[in-house]
């Protein structure tokens, strides 16, 4: 029996099949994306409108030593009308959940 759902046969496959659809982005240095997802290229540079940025922040003790459980984390979010994401800053991209 064929399926009328498209194939997906590598990676980037999920990612085309997620243009104009809000996705999930986690990025290094702690920060997270949520956002239609417009373009991207095999570098994973993407371009996403509608983002929701969340960034989390650490607390460095004044003393600087950093035990476990001792700094504070704070969560910061801004949202932006369009961005850029440069590639080598992308850790994971999640499509939209699919039934």
């Amino acid at each position: 029996m064929a399926s009328s759902a498209p194939a997906v046969q590598e990676p980037f496959d999920l990612i085309r099949l997620s243009l104009n659809e809000r996705v999930f982005v986690k990025l290094r240095g702690d920060r997270e994306l949520t956002g239609v997802l417009h373009a991207y290229d095999g570098h994973m540079n993407l371009i996403m409108s509608d983002v929701e940025e969340t960034m989390m922040i650490v607390d460095v003790p004044a003393d600087g030593v950093m035990l476990p459980g001792s700094g504070a984390v704070k969560v910061a979010k801004r949202r932006l009308d369009m961005l850029f994401v440069r590639g080598d800053g992308v850790i994971l991209v999640s499509p939209p959940a699919r039934t």
